[in-house]
């Protein structure tokens, strides 16, 4: 009789388990901060990107963390990289090239982002900042300051945003956003008619209150910042213990180049290195064979040496400028680090830094983002997870932001599909998490490296295909799925490597720099014979890549 209770009572006890088991997962599941700054290079002394840089806070994570030293971006323009990011879809498989919001792109509004996941499985998501590019706020359960005041200030003549006036015309006519630099404290001053702002610093229709250095408005990303430790701190005093995920996403150091003078005063113009130089090293690189010379990297470093003629005054200013931005944004994120480590949620919150793209300063004649070189595609990725990062190890396997999808989803315990119908694709990239346990010796299941598309940025058309690369024409024809597949095959495509960066254009053109000898990628050996076997296994690797599931 006893044994006829107990095996009737086998399925009741099985299924309590399963639940306590479920309940307990639940409960153990990890917070998670994920940290994202617009254009940022790998300008730390982490990194060693640059002697000069400035960023202890960024530092101080590292140093806890485990640092991804081989980490690069999809492709180099905020919001097709973006877009990749937070599906986990590669931007040639989505045919995402140019600025079309992800929920509006026809492959990838069949996608759940990371975030809507998260909400699925418990978590109370909330975030403030720049870090979708074109904000779906629905999908949080509590979002921050309004997203339009995310870049700023700028300089305003009394009737329009403007380029300072203290930059020179060559340079500041590009656009009121690139074409920008100053210190706050360099009020800008016009001579304009009477109209409805005052001239100097605005926010559009609204000014920006500047009157020194501590008495002035909070710039976007302080705010940012600010109201994460606050959430933090009300975090805390909530009842129960459903896990979050916390967004905050920087704009810095994104254009205009603005920041309090402090952060100028850190970096005197007489000691900044300019990155290593050689001369005619545009020379044997094959960009503007499918790039016109008036593309955006290379107008603007032009314009930039017409704007400042003697000597390389001009680079030290806007990399005076940039470095300004980073010191800072890293200030920012220190203090949304200090209140997640003087919480109580430290030893149970991953964190995760990285950025959009990077940025080249120069180097090949190229002063943007969305370059195929190291300095465009070379992004910081820094990820802290309390049970299996080993502090301050460092990665050198080629990874990208590709594989923070299901890096997040493995660390996470995330359940569910990733996508809302048999029409959409699972996420592409690879978890990172043997690489996190075991940093010399992971087992990584991923591609042999990172690959980069060069997002559509000029307004060209692409040969035998009639279709304009300029950004507004893509966004129409993206949104109506009207790209062909083709299309796939006429981008450009870089690969970065654990060795070697191999660099693919639509008209056959190649690049190959080897990273243990040349890492300013100075000398282009694709057309050295002796090379023409590791060219072309690169090749193959990239095809691979592009031509997966087809």
């Amino acid at each position: 009789m006893k044994r006829r209770v107990y095996m009737l009572l086998l399925p009741l006890m099985a299924l309590m388990f399963a639940v306590s088991c479920s309940s307990s997962e639940q409960e153990s599941q990890p917070n998670v901060l994920f940290i994202m700054c617009d254009d940022l290079n790998d300008y730390n002394i982490v990194n060693k990107g640059h002697p000069d840089i400035k960023t202890p806070n960024i530092d101080r994570l590292a140093q806890s963390s485990t640092i991804f030293l081989n980490a690069h971006t999809n492709v180099g323009l905020c919001q097709p990289s973006r877009n990749s990011l937070f599906t986990g879809i590669y931007p040639h498989t989505s045919k995402d090239f140019g600025w079309t919001p992800h929920h509006k792109n026809p492959l990838l509004k069949h996608n759940k982002t990371f975030i809507e996941l998260f909400g699925e499985n418990g978590y109370y998501v909330l975030g403030t900042g720049k870090l979708q590019h074109h904000e779906n706020e629905s999908i949080w359960d509590e979002w921050g300051i309004e997203r339009r005041i995310n870049y700023g200030p700028h300089a305003n003549n009394g009737i329009e945003n403007v380029g300072h006036p203290s930059v020179p015309e060559a340079f500041r006519r590009i656009n009121n956003v690139d074409g920008s630099f100053a210190p706050l404290s360099d009020v800008p001053v016009f001579d304009t008619l009477e109209s409805g702002l005052e001239a100097g610093w605005s926010y559009g229709p609204r000014p920006f209150r500047y009157v020194n250095e501590s008495d002035r408005d909070l710039m976007p990303d302080e705010l940012h910042a600010n109201w994460a430790v606050d959430k933090i701190k009300e975090l805390e005093q909530r009842e129960g213990d459903q896990p979050f995920f916390l967004g905050v996403g920087f704009v810095k150091p994104h254009t205009p180049l603005y920041a309090p003078q402090k952060y100028f005063d850190m970096f005197p113009l007489d000691e900044i290195e300019v990155p290593a130089w050689l001369q005619d090293d545009a020379e044997d690189c094959f960009y503007t064979s499918v790039f016109p010379a008036s593309d955006v990297g290379l107008y603007y470093f032009q314009a930039l040496k017409e704007a400042y003629p003697e000597g390389d005054i001009g680079l030290k200013k806007f990399m005076q400028a940039y470095m300004a931005c980073v010191a800072f944004v890293d200030d920012q994120i220190g203090k949304v680090i200090d209140a997640l480590d003087d919480s109580k949620f430290k030893d149970n919150t991953i964190v995760i830094l990285t950025s959009d793209h990077g940025w080249q300063m120069g180097q090949k004649d190229y002063l943007y983002k969305n370059s195929p070189w190291e300095a465009g595609t070379r992004i910081p990725l820094i990820v802290r997870d309390p049970s299996s990062s080993k502090p301050g190890s460092k990665v050198m396997h080629p990874v990208s932001l590709i594989d923070i999808y299901p890096t997040l989803m493995d660390l996470c315990s995330l359940q569910g599909s990733t996508v809302r119908d048999t029409t959409a694709n699972a996420p592409e990239g690879f978890s990172m998490r043997p690489l996190i346990e075991k940093p010399e010796r992971g087992k990584w299941d991923g591609s042999k490296g990172a690959l980069t598309l060069l997002g559509a940025s000029i307004n060209t058309p692409i040969e035998g295909l009639g279709i304009s690369t300029n950004p507004k024409a893509l966004w129409h024809i993206q949104i109506k799925g009207e790209l062909p597949d083709s299309l796939i095959m006429q981008q450009n495509y870089s690969f970065r490597t654990k060795d070697w960066r191999y660099i693919m254009y639509r008209n056959g053109k190649e690049e190959l720099y080897d990273h243990r000898s040349d890492p300013a990628e100075w000398y282009n050996l694709a057309m050295d014979e002796q090379y023409d076997e590791i060219r072309e296994k690169l090749k193959t690797d990239v095809l691979e890549i592009i031509n997966k599931g087809d």
